[in-house]
């Protein structure tokens, strides 16, 4: 099978497979390239409305293909970091799903996602150590914004590897499942998920993202979109709320 990333979508979650089975799912430069210009299309598609990153089989992603470092290392890097940073921007919520190996670009990529949830077999790690690579500057203060300093200083300066029990106690995992739960847990998360409203969802994101210029813009968008009344409608008759606010870009649909 060639590299390449796969999509889909369906009760409006989209779900993005990294597929490189020869390799571990390991993201080649094309598939780099490729990330962003897909999320820019899955932010923009009314009938997404939450996102989910995924390895294909048992691996999430063994990290950047290395044969891309050996060619031109700063221009792989860039890459992978334009990557990181379309997801960690992507205006709705986003969970990584993760088994087996989460390494190097793959964690970079789990890192910049809003959650993550792990089988209690996955194995996370940071490796540039391992090759002489300066971790970008972006993701380092990514990882210890999830993680701590401690954590973070442990996982780069050694590039070892550790298991989701500590993943999940130092902050970078949130949730572990046993093995064969995975797929389940997130249906039942991303269902609750869609059936919030994403005006909170939206603005959430921008705050506990550190942006803190777009106070007034949220007021506004929660003043004039009706999700409160209706939220609070719902409550009272006991019904499923259905919130008409949806991400600029993005028709509205019912909740």
């Amino acid at each position: 099978m060639e590299p390449q990333l796969s999509h889909r979508v369906a009760d409006s979650v989209a779900t993005v497979v990294i597929r490189n089975p020869a390799k571990r799912n390991a993201m080649t430069a094309r598939m780099w390239r490729a990330l962003p210009p897909l999320l820019d299309a899955l932010a923009g598609d009314p009938a997404v409305r939450a996102l989910v990153l995924t390895g294909e089989g048992g691996t999430f992603c063994a990290g950047a293909d290395i044969s891309t470092l050996r060619e031109s290392a700063p221009q792989a890097q860039g890459l992978a970091v334009r990557a990181e940073e379309a997801l960690a921007a992507f205006p709705k919520p986003t969970l990584a799903a993760v088994r087996g190996h989460c390494v190097g670009g793959g964690a970079q990529l789990a890192a910049a996602c809003d959650l993550r949830f792990a089988e209690e077999s996955a194995l996370f790690g940071v490796t540039p150590a391992k090759l002489g690579v300066v971790y970008p500057a972006s993701s380092t203060r990514r990882l210890v914004a999830l993680t701590g300093p401690a954590t973070a200083k442990y996982l780069l300066f050694s590039g070892g590897l550790i298991d989701a029990t500590r993943a999940l106690r130092t902050g970078l995992v949130d949730e572990v499942l046993p093995e064969g739960e995975l797929g389940a847990r997130v249906a039942e998360f991303t269902r609750v998920l869609v059936s919030r409203s994403q005006l909170t969802q939206a603005a959430a994101k921008e705050f506990a993202g550190g942006r803190t210029d777009r106070d007034a813009y949220w007021t506004a968008e929660a003043r004039g979109s009706g999700d409160l009344a209706e939220g609070v409608a719902a409550f009272l008759e006991r019904r499923q709320p259905s919130f008409g606010w949806s991400v600029p870009g993005s028709a509205p649909t019912s909740g």
